[in-house]
């Protein structure tokens, strides 16, 4: 029963297979393959009009590269304050942006407000040398706590980085998960709402290790070519990213797993809430769920071989946890099954 993270589960056979596929044979290296160039074309075709892209191998070298691609002199990104990209990321973005600072932004369930998001900006005036300047903003979608913002939401939050002339940036570590929780395009939710650049995820839901930039308008790329190959990130043979992007994209399968693993978070937050030794803390809206517990409990359902993590409450949680009770995640993947999820409820029930 593995409901430690999305990150444990292995690559989708139909991706490990097309890995294979391509192992054999000569191909251009550095990105100027065929294969590069087609996989390029099919990430034009999903968010309808022409992209850059830029493979990369983690989502901390997509965040970091993005708040690079953003940085000048003394420059703010505002982010949620429990943001990956603040929490999680040891420092990459500051260190190989040359110094940019992460300026945290409150928000409830995991969500930059963009009313907060106005008055964190306004505290900074541009030609104040002393404070620094704002140059972009980064919002987490699905968001470290399994929450989904909304179409309006983020056309909010992109209408107020257009009034401050800032560039929008997305996690999307989770992006698949988000837009089937949304039932939207990923032109919807990115670029016709307002978004500048993408971190889209591949790794947590299926791949074996493929991450990709995307920068919406390519005109706008600059110097992200030179500033990705600085960083270290220009694979010789990225040909095997391009070949588990391939296969992700092809008949759907991405959205497929995503929409598997929602469903099983679905699934197993319905045996916590008829459980009596479980409750939600709050409803899931991607792929991960978290419950309140008691610590007997804890150990008795790892005894039992349930793979999970405690977790620090989010700082807007209103919620109550008793003394002797911690609040736990547990997150689904393309790997998860039925039968997991049933086992894990029936030791609940």
């Amino acid at each position: 029963m593995h409901f430690a993270s999305d990150n444990w589960a292995g690559a989708h056979p139909k991706i490990a297979g097309n890995l294979v596929q391509h192992a054999a044979g000569f191909a251009t290296a550095y990105g100027a393959s065929d294969l590069d160039k087609a996989v390029e074309k099919t990430f034009c075709e999903i968010f309808e009009r022409e992209v850059a892209v830029f493979f990369v191998a983690t989502g901390t070298a997509a965040n970091s590269l993005s708040v690079t691609s953003m940085s000048r002199p003394g420059g703010l990104v505002f982010a949620h304050r429990e943001a990956h990209l603040i929490e999680d990321e040891c420092g990459a973005p500051e260190y190989l942006s040359g110094g940019t600072r992460l300026h945290p932004v409150d928000g409830d369930a995991g969500r930059v407000e963009a009313a907060k998001l106005a008055a964190a900006i306004g505290q900074f005036d541009p030609v104040f040398v002393h404070a620094g300047q704002p140059v972009g903003v980064s919002i987490t979608q699905s968001t470290e706590i399994g929450t989904v913002y909304s179409l309006a939401e983020i056309e909010a939050i992109a209408g107020i980085c257009r009034d401050h002339g800032l560039p929008l940036h997305m996690d999307g570590a989770r992006f698949a998960n988000a837009l089937v929780s949304l039932d939207t395009t990923p032109a919807e939710m990115t670029w016709r709402r307002g978004v500048d650049l993408v971190s889209f995820g591949g790794t947590k839901n299926g791949c074996w290790c493929a991450e990709a930039l995307v920068v919406l308008d390519p005109a706008k790329a600059g110097e992200i070519p030179f500033i990705r190959k600085r960083a270290a990130q220009l694979f010789s043979k990225s040909r095997f990213i391009a070949a588990q992007f391939q296969a992700y994209f092809e008949d759907g399968l991405w959205l497929e797993a995503a929409r598997h693993s929602n469903a099983m978070a679905a699934r197993l937050a319905g045996h916590f809430t008829a459980s009596g030794k479980v409750r939600l803390a709050w409803k899931p809206q991607a792929n991960e769920v978290f419950g309140i517990m008691t610590k007997e409990t804890v150990g008795m359902l790892q005894a039992k071989g349930a793979i999970f993590h405690p977790w620090k409450p989010p700082h807007s949680f209103s919620g109550k946890i008793g003394e002797g009770e911690t609040l736990c995640r547990f997150v689904a993947s393309f790997a998860t099954s039925e039968e997991e999820v049933d086992r894990f409820g029936a030791l609940i029930a």
